[in-house]
């Protein structure tokens, strides 16, 4: 068993506090639809307008193609055509006819040509729910997606993602990355579920092997985001350069939280499937989130989570992200049905309170995506509100099992607790 039967008090149990992600779920929704361009999906502004200047970007199409899915399979009307549009943007302008693979913009209008392994991970996501959503085209770009993934960027032999690539596939970059890996084990999970091929599984316990249970545990549970070629970290990386949004110096807490709830999820998926499965993907999971919630909330004072650490859990960049918090949420209502242990009652609680407070944005919609030290809100890091991906699901997770996939898990019915 993977899960435990919990105290009648949970908030997971309560009728109420359900309709209250439903109703916090179907407000993000709404906002989001405002994303949509010719190309894709965009970058949505504080106020939820398209900038005048405005363009398409993978990552924000995969991820929009990804919670429109959702939506569409959870049987919410007016996202069926949002999905398609994603799909079509994904297998067009976005994708890369000469040499395969995908721009980060339309057409690399950036000036970027190079194939990230971050962005190919959100695609493969895109596209298994797609599928599940029955979208015209979704099954072409998953098999798409999986022949890049298996022909350039999945190393059987360092079992891992290899992190980016020149346009023509030369030049593999010298850096490994937990951050990609990280998502390409998300995107392993929902592979897995959809194609029914149990590699995916192997390989997201290959990724969560080397990154977790080797690195991030030897380092008292606090993920280590950088290395070089061998698989030695680097610990100065982006020191001069700190906020990065993707490659921050030093620890990154948020991504203790979505290990966490990933290492959960990994661990159902191969009991499902009857495959072996370590005893210490629960431990770890309970590694990463203690380490996470220790370190980083309030560690400078005031209530919230900080960006980054340093390597003597100083905080460096105080600044709390929004999907820092909803990650935060998600583990610790994964931890709750695993263990039914009320100290991550308490963490869930605590987590969606703060984000009641301070990031859920009641005048202009969607969550602020940025606070400062004293928790009002910035865009030092993350200008506008172009993420719809991380707080969506939070607010979906708490109805759903651990396994199968959340995109999934909607289409076949599985839910712990009805919107």
């Amino acid at each position: 068993m993977t899960t435990q039967p919990l105290p009648a008090s949970s908030w997971l149990n309560a009728p109420a506090h359900h309709a209250w992600l439903a109703g916090e779920g179907q407000r993000l929704l709404a906002f989001a639809k405002a994303s949509r361009l010719p190309d894709g999906f965009g970058n949505l502004d504080d106020k939820g307008q398209l900038p005048a200047d405005a363009y398409a970007e993978t990552m924000n199409t995969a991820r929009m193609t990804h919670s429109f899915a959702m939506a569409q399979v959870m049987g919410l009307p007016g996202y069926a055509d949002l999905v398609a549009h994603g799909v079509a943007a994904l297998r067009g302008p976005l994708r890369d006819s000469e040499h395969a693979g995908w721009f980060a913009t339309p057409n690399a209008r950036d000036g970027n040509h190079g194939k990230a392994a971050y962005l190919h991970a959100f695609v493969a996501l895109a596209a298994s729910s797609a599928v599940v959503a029955g979208a015209p085209g979704a099954q072409d770009l998953l098999n798409d997606a999986i022949h890049v993934i298996d022909q350039f960027f999945w190393s059987e032999e360092e079992g891992v993602m290899l992190e980016s690539f020149a346009r023509d596939w030369t030049g593999v970059e010298a850096y490994r990355g937990a951050n990609s890996n990280m998502h390409a084990t998300e995107a392993f999970l929902a592979l897995a579920d959809v194609t029914g091929d149990r590699r995916w599984l192997d390989r997201a316990l290959r990724i969560v092997e080397r990154v977790i249970h080797t690195h991030a545990a030897a380092n008292r549970f606090m993920v280590i985001e950088h290395f070089d070629t061998r698989w030695q970290p680097l610990p100065g990386y982006n020191e001069d350069n700190p906020a990065d949004g993707f490659r921050p110096y030093g620890i990154t807490p948020g991504h203790g939280f979505e290990w966490a709830r990933l290492v959960l999820h990994l661990e159902a998926a191969r009991l499902q499937a009857g495959l072996v499965t370590p005893d210490w993907l629960v431990s770890d999971a309970q590694g990463l989130f203690a380490s996470a919630c220790e370190h980083a909330w309030a560690v400078d004072g005031a209530p919230g989570i900080v960006y980054t650490l340093d390597w003597n859990q100083r905080p460096v960049v105080r600044e709390r992200l929004h999907w820092t918090h909803a990650e935060a949420s998600a583990a610790a209502q994964a931890l709750l049905k695993r263990t039914a242990d009320a100290h991550y009652e308490m963490w869930y609680r605590r987590f969606w309170e703060f984000c009641e407070t301070h990031f859920i944005d009641r005048t202009h919609g969607s969550w602020h995506h940025e606070l400062d030290p004293h928790n009002q809100p910035s865009s030092n890091i993350w200008g506008g509100k172009p993420d719809l991906y991380h707080a969506w699901q939070a607010v979906v997770l708490p109805a759903l099992p651990l396994s199968p996939s959340m995109t999934s898990a909607l289409g076949r019915g599985l839910y712990v607790t009805r919107w």
